[in-house]
């Protein structure tokens, strides 16, 4: 067997069995990885050499990685400019794990740069697109790595990295399953960071159990990241239990702020109609309200802004990002340093968070903006004391098309994150799972948890997948 649709898991299986030659495998896997680039660009940069994973929990299986995520050897640029030819010395954390267990990392995925946008339309590389329909966005900014797993044809997981929606977006306009895991649960040492409070490193796959598998690998307290919980490692794939019967009891909490108007009608339809599945098996479900969502996307932009231009300060043409002739005086040099090889978005965002950050306007914004974040969390706290999960839409509308996107102002990009901002501030767990489609294209249902209550909402969503397949 050379080639092979199995899921991540079956496919370990089948290597541990003898049943795949994976130097063949990974030949015809690099010629599809090609193919698939030069029609959707979901690639930054692919992978050289021969693939030497053999052993290990991961046996072989083909990972691809956000490329704000260091890896030794391959360009990491964080789909900017200014990182161009960037080659890390070492590997992140989670890199140094899949790696320890077996996998092969054959590329970096294409994003929007830093992670600053909701489309991947941002990306200074090329803009990926949706593999079910080329007009339209894979979503974003872990664009790339969803497309990838829909397109491609072969075992494969993608390691993707969320601060406001990044993973559930384009595993919902992809139609694949995003993980967002609990803030801390998966150290960030390695990653190119666009707001430390709330950057989270999490999988990207075409199942539930694959998911799990990899969060199994890349969980865990990390010495280098002293924002890791320090918690015993946990195999998440035996927290999957048995499939449909363990909806039986379980208490979902649909969000009616996240029901509401700007929610495509459609997309709330098939989200009610996944949730009634649920029901007809035992679950129960009630509407529940979360009262501070109204000010997650004004606390939201404020908080990431702020912390992204700290954050990417550094990259002035001098230690670290591109270079440029010295001329002139220091803010002279690194204004046309900067304002090359930086694009529009991120501008915009430097901008915006260091105004947020100028004395006289910190309580006035970003202090304000981290009250508003404790309300939210409390919102979720008193949610989570009724509900075992909450269950709402992923995003409001299916991936749009280019077109559309064009004509969006800066605001209405924003808005589209409306859904996912919350939840990723309060660093609350959660996954997005296909729950339908309209016009051909998918829906995704977000599956919401309590802190570190991952293997719950593992549960529930390999329940409705065994349901819904």
């Amino acid at each position: 067997m050379t080639r092979t649709k199995l899921s991540a898991v079956g496919f370990i299986d089948a290597v541990k069995r003898g049943q795949v030659n994976l130097d063949e495998f990974y030949v015809n896997l690099f010629t599809e990885l090609a193919r698939l680039n030069e029609k959707h660009n979901f690639m930054i940069t692919i992978a050289e050499g021969k693939p030497s994973s053999r052993g290990g929990r991961l046996a072989g299986l083909p990972v691809s990685v956000k490329d704000c995520i260091c890896t030794k050897g391959i360009q990491s640029t964080a789909g900017s400019r200014i990182l161009e030819g960037y080659v890390p010395p070492f590997d992140a954390t989670c890199v140094e794990r899949v790696k320890q267990a077996g996998a092969e990392v054959v590329g970096k995925t294409a994003q929007d740069e830093f992670g600053f946008g909701t489309f991947s339309t941002n990306c200074a590389f090329g803009v990926p697109t949706n593999p079910i329909d080329p007009s339209r966005s894979c979503g974003g900014s872990s664009g790339g790595a969803a497309g990838l797993v829909r397109a491609m044809d072969m075992p494969h997981v993608a390691i993707g990295q969320s601060t406001g929606g990044s993973i559930s977006c384009p595993a919902a306009f992809c139609g694949v399953v995003g993980l967002t895991p609990t803030y801390g649960l998966v150290s960030r040492y390695g990653l190119i960071d666009y707001a430390n409070s709330l950057d989270k490193i999490g999988p990207i796959a075409k199942t539930v159990e694959d998911v799990a598998l990899m969060l199994s690998v890349i969980a865990g307290r990390d010495a280098r990241d002293q924002t890791t919980i320090d918690k015993k490692p946990q195999d998440y794939l035996g927290a999957l239990g048995k499939g449909k019967d363990d909806l039986k009891g379980m208490r979902i909490g649909i969000p009616k702020e996240y029901m509401g108007g700007g929610v495509d009608d459609g997309v709330r339809r098939k989200v009610l109609d996944a949730v009634g599945k649920m029901e007809e098996l035992g679950a129960r479900s009630a509407e529940c309200t979360l009262l501070n969502t109204r000010y997650s996307i004004p606390a939201y932009y404020i908080i990431a802004t702020a912390e992204a231009s700290t954050n990417l300060a550094k990259f002035c043409g001098m230690r670290y990002g591109a270079e440029g002739k010295v001329e002139g005086e220091f803010n002279e040099y690194f204004s046309k340093v900067r304002s090359k090889h930086f694009g529009d978005e991120a501008k915009r965002r430097i901008l915006l968070g260091t105004f947020a950050r100028m004395a006289g306007y910190r309580d006035q914004y970003y202090l304000k903006a981290m009250k508003v974040r404790t309300l939210i969390i409390n919102d979720f706290k008193r949610a989570f004391r009724r509900f075992d999960v909450l269950a709402a839409p992923t995003m409001p509308f299916i991936a749009p098309k280019f077109s559309e996107i064009s004509k969006m102002s800066p605001i209405q990009n924003y808005m589209s994150d409306i859904l996912t901002v919350a939840p990723n501030m309060a660093g609350i767990p959660m996954l997005s799972v296909p729950c339908g489609e309209i016009r051909g294209m998918p829906v995704g249902m977000h599956i919401l948890g309590n802190h570190l209550e991952e293997g719950k909402i593992l549960r529930v969503g390999k329940a409705f997948e065994s349901l819904s397949g």
